[in-house]
């Protein structure tokens, strides 16, 4: 007997983002996806959102508007409200390509070890929403993490975000990381990253799972010193900050040779020294191998 599709759990916060936030939410209920949970939580939009939601209701496993505390509010306020298994959200302003939910489900059915998933291809959207660019990260690491390799700021910096958008995780991990965004904290999705790295290994597809729209208005942007101070202090919390400028201008000068292509396949007699002096940190990244199909290889990242 075929096991039902793994649940997936969906939430979107907005607040006045009329402008995009119809096609945020195509591109989750466009999926057509046989055991989806949407929410969307409004925080009281006056720009015309709520009109655009009730179109939508009846599609909805919950909706709302009014005042909240904020997009990490509403987060939580979403998730109160399902059961699925499988967890993320999209930003109002954000969306997800046409083929991610059937992936995603894809993927952490077949390897049951996987507690949580990103794009190693994060993908950005230009204003009007289409496509501008794709570039390859090569994956995540905790200890790595640590050191503010995702933390972007300052010069001979060497990482990448971890995409909210393209990031998915079981609900067992959401629990064991206390089930709740940080509503005080600006940098609340890289709190979450801090708390999930305690629990499990980031695993990495190569495909795109999501994409962020530029247009300049979001915190990450127009607060973009204040989410960097706050990422940094939870660093500290956890026993990490970032690494010395000995170690990055290394890691730097290597990245600059090497980076943006896979080095799973470069021999393991070069890659283990520099592994081993803290220069290269192992991450697993889900690839496609024609013609065996998916499959967990030991990439590197800088």
């Amino acid at each position: 007997m075929t096991k039902p599709p793994l649940g997936i759990a969906i939430v979107t916060p907005s607040y006045n983002q009329a402008e995009f936030l119809e096609e945020t939410i195509l591109s989750v209920l466009g999926q057509n996806y046989p055991r989806l949970e949407y929410a969307v939580i409004d925080g009281g939009s006056t720009d015309g959102s709520r009109e655009i939601i009730e179109k939508y209701a009846d599609r909805l496993v919950h909706w709302v508007s009014e005042k909240d505390k904020g997009t990490y509010d509403a987060v939580n306020k979403g998730f109160a409200h399902t059961k699925g298994e499988i967890m993320a959200w999209i930003n109002s302003d954000d969306k997800f390509p046409p083929w991610t939910f059937a992936l995603v489900a894809e993927l952490f059915t077949r390897f049951p070890q996987i507690e949580w998933m990103t794009s190693a291809y994060p993908m950005h959207w230009d204003k009007g929403g289409l496509a501008t660019n794709i570039s390859f990260v090569g994956g995540f690491n905790g200890k790595s993490f640590l050191l503010g390799a995702n933390l972007p700021a300052g010069k001979f910096h060497v990482g990448s975000w971890i995409q909210q958008e393209s990031t998915f995780w079981r609900r067992s991990l959401w629990e064991k990381a206390g089930g709740a965004v940080d509503i005080k904290s600006i940098s609340g999705d890289f709190d979450l990253w801090a708390k999930f790295f305690q629990h499990a290994e980031l695993y990495s597809v190569t495909a795109p799972l999501g994409g962020f729209r530029r247009h300049g208005e979001q915190i990450s942007v127009k607060r973009l010193s204040e989410y960097v101070a706050h990422g940094e202090q939870r660093l500290k919390e956890y026993g990490g900050g970032r690494a010395g400028l000995p170690r990055r201008l290394i890691r730097f000068a290597l990245h600059k040779a090497f980076g943006g292509r896979p080095l799973h396949r470069v021999p393991g007699f070069l890659t283990a020294p520099m592994a081993a002096m803290g220069l290269l940190f192992p991450v697993p990244l889900v690839s496609w191998d024609h013609p065996g199909g998916w499959k967990i290889v030991r990439n590197y990242v800088f």
